[in-house]
């Protein structure tokens, strides 16, 4: 697997296990400011799930990385 197919791979592994992440632990403010959505997050814990998210990306990219390189599935 070349550099850039490998970063394509870990890019589309890192955004859907992302969009996974992302609804964990969501708590909706009970009175939102003036000019948010109602349904707006309190606190995102954005730094904490792209933590989350790469933690599980590496070892989901390094098995498919293995799995292209020996060619088990013959695609």
């Amino acid at each position: 697997m070349g550099f850039y197919t490998g970063f394509i791979t870990f890019s589309v592994i890192w955004w859907v296990i992302l969009f996974t992440v992302l609804p964990i632990g969501v708590r909706v403010g009970e009175s939102p400011e003036v000019g948010f959505a109602t349904s707006a997050p309190k606190d995102p814990m954005m730094g904490r799930k792209i933590l989350i998210t790469t933690l599980i990306s590496l070892p989901l990219f390094f098995v498919a990385k293995w799995v292209i390189d020996t060619n088990i599935l013959g695609i």
